[in-house]
């Protein structure tokens, strides 16, 4: 994951005040300062867990997909190992896309994804997940995703969506375009071009950025929202680690990236005028404030959340991200599912999730969390 900086070390003193809450990496990067490969595994069996988690039958599993829980799941891997020896697991950060694909290819017992999966992958889904099955969401994970900038001598800057959308569409070029001025009265913008960074790879984060440019401003944003870019123009990198890096080293860069990516680098953030009476900076509390407000929009046991990526309420941040554990409704593997049933259930619970405060990631609603782990019981 990332290096735990200075910078990641003060976010923490904000959001270990929440219950709960947790931070958000990014989808699909691959930092070299954060753990790569698959996680650590364990050897020797136990009948018992320790600490009160509950093991399940001992079994090897794999899993994949984002890399904004990869931190979170190594962490939940170690611990829950360590209370169940006789299972062991890896989890491999390969991004939202390619977890899912190797998901529905029946490759993985469960895939970690920042978005979710669409209609036709639903479908597809029920030739993994026999007995009927098909495949379900478990949101576990929340988060901001900020709006970096390299632009020497502006350590404060305020966009709203529409300026946004124009600005990663190359609509808006220059810095002091009057439309940024306008947000920004009293700074002094120098004329310098913009160069807008986008992610090069299939991407939760690009899929959840451009829901808030959709949702925010669409009449400026004709492109909906999706896993892989769609407007014209701008730069691209593969990752987040590869987008901060690029907007790092390029005056008058910008870029969407997981907040931990801005901060580990040392990149100003903007403000987003939202229409409430202030515009908001991007945190743990602003994230958990506006994903406190999302409503389950799946069916069944399937827990989709739907944000609100338009919110006007004071204080909230609207660009957010919820990652997702993808398994079947029923019809999972009949060799793992015990002890994916166990691991899920101890990530889901209390003590899966009080020790992630200090990483920052944004609270889930209490509600929201209670039905996952209703819903774990009931799949099969």
């Amino acid at each position: 994951m990332f290096q735990r900086t200075s910078g990641l070390r003060t976010l923490a003193v904000g959001s270990a005040v929440v219950s709960g809450a947790l931070v958000v990496t990014a989808c699909g990067s691959n930092d070299s300062s954060r753990p790569s490969g698959r996680s650590p595994t364990a050897a020797s069996p136990a009948t018992t867990g320790a600490d009160g988690v509950k093991c399940g039958k001992a079994a090897t599993l794999s899993a994949s997909g984002s890399t904004a829980q990869e931190f979170a799941m190594q962490f939940w891997i170690k611990n829950y190992m360590r209370a169940c020896p006789g299972t062991r697991i890896s989890y491999e950060g390969n991004g939202s896309g390619a977890g899912q694909t190797d998901f529905l290819k029946g490759r993985t017992a469960f895939a970690g994804s920042d978005s979710a999966l669409s209609a036709a992958q639903i479908a597809q889904s029920k030739s993994v997940c026999i007995k009927g099955g098909r495949a379900v969401h478990l949101p576990m994970l929340g988060g901001p995703i900020a709006i970096a900038y390299n632009l020497p001598g502006v350590s404060k800057l305020i966009l709203d969506a529409p300026t946004l959308a124009k600005v990663f569409d190359s609509q808006i070029t220059k810095w002091n375009d009057p439309a940024i001025a306008k947000l920004n009265a009293g700074t002094n913008l120098p004329s310098t071009p913009i160069q807008a960074s986008h992610r090069s790879d299939s991407s939760g984060t690009t899929d959840n950025f451009t829901s808030y440019l959709s949702a925010a401003a669409p009449s400026a944003w004709p492109y909906g929202h999706s896993k892989e870019w769609m407007a014209k123009g701008g730069q691209s990198a593969k990752g987040s680690s590869g987008l901060v890096e690029r907007v790092k080293k390029a005056t008058g860069a910008i870029g969407y990236v997981e907040l931990s990516y801005a901060i580990a680098r040392n990149l100003p953030t903007v403000s987003i005028a939202t229409g409430a009476p202030a515009p908001v900076d991007p945190s743990v509390l602003t994230a958990s404030k506006a994903i406190a407000d999302s409503k389950i929009a799946g069916t069944g046991d399937d827990l989709v959340l739907k944000l609100d990526y338009a919110t006007k309420t004071p204080g909230a941040y609207p660009i957010d991200l919820v990652t997702y554990e993808i398994v079947c409704d029923k019809g999972n593997k009949s060799a793992t599912w015990p002890a994916t049933k166990a691991f899920l259930t101890y990530i889901a619970s209390a003590k899966g999730q009080e020790d992630l405060s200090f990483q920052g990631y944004a609270t889930l609603p209490a509600t929201i969390v209670d039905k996952v782990r209703s819903k774990i019981n009931n799949l099969s």
